[in-house]
């Protein structure tokens, strides 16, 4: 049974939403499909990655259709620390050691196209998006991080990036070290995708809201059935964050994990650069106006005894660093990450021809959907296929990684099963508690809200029937093997599940 404050911690955010989502256009919507429905392209996810492609396409003069399942910019994009930077914490070592230096220097490359793409947009759109350039840093916090920040610098001096090594970082505590890249951006990202959805419009494209794709056909035309119907295009991209069907077998080759996020409002100048430390656990850093923003506690999605002391955690730190006056927003945010740490962009599979697929940013999806989305519509528009990024690729030097990815898997498919459920019904639920109720084979999640509501679901996984486990911090049922992620009524949060869970009546007393 998961308890609302099993951590000891008690936040005292007022906002349980993003700062960049409580800020989005209420007045501005998109309908679902009606009259219109064969297009060139049918771009599948309404984020950076799903709206900069079907813009850049549509710039080229193409027919494209976005299809969002909720609205522009609730996903990924609306739930991150927002820093578009080539500078990533410790990627580029990372990339070195698991793909070599060629491969650390083509993604250096393309990472600060993709940082200059979003300002190029925003300066030729005109968007109001709060775009800055800002310093980028990645920071030993602790004298045992420096190391790793030495091979970063490293890395990135071999790659081309301009870096520079200091102890000068604008933080409220010392630091044994940091490397730095100036002139990065920062944005308000909800902003930034609406205004990428209006101009999509303009240019005589669709965006469609509230319209899930449910299978899709790659034959001439491509035909993706979705909630609303079906439609038809000469090429489809799948944008959906973590791509959702299995013929690319994408969920076998990237990790989802999750990290949480709090804006606090300061008394003083809040820390103006976009820091984050080397270390782990790590803790990433940038301000909005008179806002702090900090982010950590980062997990695999679906682990064990998540709750509510994720955000103590965080506010505890931020409490400890600056002089806080008010916790305002908290949120998290879902990163998928692949085994050899390096985005997947190009065709679905090996033998499609009309069906591509961006994935796996590894936490960085603001400058990556950007790269992404320049490679792709390059790639539709007649171009040659990036071999770099091509999600069909096999790193030896990553196969450990993916070695203990998918054990990790096969444990929590099989190990969940012989388990037994933790309550016998959902009588003994005190609001915002959540159990399991086992009956034979079968498990139910049951849920109390705080109206003292029960909700019950089926806990198998609609992706590929791993049990599901209760995330008390955000209050949903998250898949460890995969990372789908369903609201308490069974609605789905996160892909690659595309169905939503069966709903039960709640098991009777006794």
């Amino acid at each position: 049974m998961t308890t609302p404050d099993a951590g000891g911690h008690v936040p005292t955010t007022t906002a349980a939403e993003s700062l960049w989502l409580a800020g989005r256009p209420d007045d501005v919507r998109y309908p679902v499909p009606a009259d219109r429905r064969d297009f060139d392209v049918l771009v599948l996810g309404g984020g950076i990655t799903g709206l900069t492609t079907a813009l850049l396409l549509t710039q080229r003069g193409a027919r494209v259709a976005v299809l969002e399942a909720d609205r522009i910019g609730s996903g990924a994009t609306g739930n991150n620390t927002a820093k578009v930077t080539a500078l990533q914490s410790t990627m580029l070592s990372t990339i070195e050691r698991t793909r070599g230096e060629h491969v650390a220097a083509a993604y250096a490359e393309r990472s600060v196209a993709g940082v200059e793409l979003v300002a190029a947009l925003v300066k030729e759109l005109g968007l109001d998006c709060d775009l800055r350039r800002r310093a980028a840093y990645t920071v030993a916090a602790e004298k045992a991080e420096l190391r790793s920040v030495e091979k970063e610098a490293a890395a990135a001096t071999r790659a081309g990036l301009p870096v520079e090594t200091t102890d000068d970082v604008d933080l409220p505590f010392p630091v044994a070290g940091a490397v730095r890249l100036d002139d990065q951006v920062e944005i308000h990202p909800v902003r930034y995708a609406h205004g990428l959805a209006a101009a999509i419009e303009r240019g005589g494209s669709c965006v469609f809201e509230g319209t899930r794709a449910t299978a899709v056909s790659e034959g001439r035309p491509v035909r993706v059935s979705t909630t609303h119907g079906e439609l038809t295009g000469e090429q489809v991209v799948v944008a959906t964050h973590f791509p959702v069907w299995d013929r690319g077998l994408y969920f076998a080759r990237m990790q989802a994990t999750r990290a949480y996020c709090l804006a606090a409002r300061v008394r003083g100048e809040p820390s103006r650069g976009m820091s984050i430390t080397a270390g782990s656990p790590s803790w990433s850093f940038r301000s909005a106006g008179d806002l702090m923003i900090v982010c950590g506690q980062d997990h695999s999605v679906g682990a064990r005894g998540v709750d509510p002391g994720r955000y103590g955690a965080l506010e505890e730190y931020v409490r400890r660093h600056w002089d806080v006056e008010e916790i305002t927003h908290r949120w998290s945010a879902q990163d998928a990450v692949p085994y050899d740490r390096t985005p997947m962009i190009g065709a679905y599979t090996p033998v499609s021809s009309r069906m591509y697929v961006a994935a796996g940013y590894s936490k960085w999806g603001l400058s990556g959907g950007s790269m992404a989305a320049a490679l792709l519509s390059e790639r539709l528009s007649g171009g040659a296929a990036d071999e770099v990024f091509s999600p069909h690729r096999f790193s030896v030097r990553g196969l450990p990684a993916l070695v203990r990815m998918n054990a990790k898997v096969a444990l929590d498919l099989v190990g969940d099963r012989l388990t037994f459920g933790d309550v016998a019904d959902g009588t003994g639920l005190a609001p915002g508690q959540a159990g399991v109720v086992r009956s034979g084979t079968d498990r139910t999640g049951v849920f109390r809200d705080e109206a003292g509501g029960l909700h019950a679901v089926s806990i198998r996984c609609t992706h590929l029937g791993c049990l599901l486990r209760f995330n008390g911090a955000e209050r949903s049922w998250d898949c460890p093997c995969h990372g789908s992620r369903f609201d308490v009524d069974g609605a789905v949060l996160e892909g690659p599940a595309v169905e939503p869970l069966a709903r039960r009546d709640p098991p009777a007393p006794g």
